[in-house]
């Protein structure tokens, strides 16, 4: 995809930007010409949501209009087996978190009148669910739902809200699966191959940008056809 820079205007923030998905994020909207703030924190704290807008709107004197959660964390474990200690800290990192970021992002954009666009990254897994994932699978479910949700209440602020449904995407999360596993869910995918951070990345700056305009409360797959 060819860069226009479709952001030049635009203010950034990234959560979840120390690798993978988030890291391709933020290097594809620096392309875009956005400013972008970087940050690796745990969101899972209403504080620490509200301080990460505070320290960015201190710094470049306005809110971002472009807030991309992509933290996220695995404990992965069958239903029978699973500790309420597992299951509760991915709840409170890929649920809790992305609710109070894309709270914390709202009620500044709103206080300033600002229009913006949310994009939560959610996974394929929220919609078909995944053995041994039982945690990960409703935390992911649960952001479908809060970012329809939050799309429909914020729509007449010009805020778009969307998600984005990763499939399997070569990231530091992917590396810990069994090749064989791997080798199995290319076989199933019609592209042949597990995608790239970048693929991702591709879908969030379109729905980033203004030539998304008329889209919000949509989940976008990115999967390589896998799961239709």
């Amino acid at each position: 995809m060819a860069t226009q820079l479709r952001l030049r205007s635009a203010l950034a923030l990234v959560t979840g930007a120390g690798s993978g998905i988030g890291r391709a994020v933020c290097v594809r909207l620096a392309r875009e010409g956005a400013s972008v703030a970087a940050f690796q924190v745990d969101v899972s704290e209403a504080v620490a949501a509200r301080q990460l807008l505070e320290q960015v709107q201190a710094c470049f004197s306005r809110p971002p209009s472009v807030v991309v959660s992509c933290a996220g964390v695995t404990r992965d474990g069958f239903l029978l087996h699973m500790s309420e200690n597992d299951w509760d800290k991915v709840i409170a990192v890929n649920l809790k978190g992305i609710f109070l970021v894309t709270q914390a992002a709202a009620q500044a954009l709103v206080s300033n009148g600002g229009r913006g666009s949310i994009i939560n990254i959610s996974s394929i897994v929220g919609k078909v669910g995944n053995m041994g994932q039982i945690n990960y699978a409703a935390s992911k479910a649960g952001v479908i739902g809060l970012t329809q949700t939050a799309a429909l209440e914020l729509g007449r602020h010009g805020i778009r809200c969307n998600s984005v449904l990763p499939g399997f995407i070569t990231t530091p999360m992917t590396q810990k699966v069994p090749q064989k596993v791997l080798d199995k869910v290319t076989g199933k995918i019609p592209m042949g191959h597990l995608g790239d951070p970048e693929d991702v990345a591709d879908v969030v700056a379109f729905l980033a940008s203004d030539d998304s305009r008329y889209i919000t409360g949509a989940s976008v797959e990115v999967t390589g056809g896998l799961f239709m």
